[in-house]
């Protein structure tokens, strides 16, 4: 997967989002976390984006890790809608799954860029070493 494929995959990750979101019912709890929710779907994309530009490859560590810590959060955050059943878990399980897909293929990437060699199949942008 090439850096343009993975912007798409984040950014149908944070739309998604959204529209599980949008699906979620009225109550106090439900908004709360969906705020949250929310941040933390959207912010994968957007610091994914961030890392692309990064001006070095220590730089590019440090904003994919944070990509990782917001694309770890967010299926938790899908699990605090689950077990009160505000959502059905089969409603969001292909999310999920995604979900857990994403932090470890960012971990890959962030690994390739550490072991110092051509992070391009991990993700990566291959004009910036």
């Amino acid at each position: 997967m090439n850096p343009e494929e993975f912007k798409k995959r984040t950014k149908t990750f944070a739309v998604r989002v959204i529209h599980l979101v949008d699906s979620l019912p009225g109550s106090r709890a439900a908004n709360a976390i969906a705020n949250q929710l929310v941040r933390s779907g959207m912010s994968v994309g957007a610091n994914y984006r961030a890392a692309c530009r990064a001006k070095s490859r220590a730089d590019f560590i440090s904003k994919m890790g944070t990509v990782e810590e917001e694309s770890d959060e967010t299926p938790y955050r899908m699990e605090l809608l689950v077990e009160p059943k505000k959502v059905k878990a089969a409603v969001r399980a292909d999310l999920m799954r995604e979900a857990g897909e994403i932090p470890a293929i960012t971990v890959a990437s962030i690994n390739t860029a550490r072991s110092g060699k051509n992070p391009q199949s991990a993700i990566r942008n291959p004009q910036r070493p």
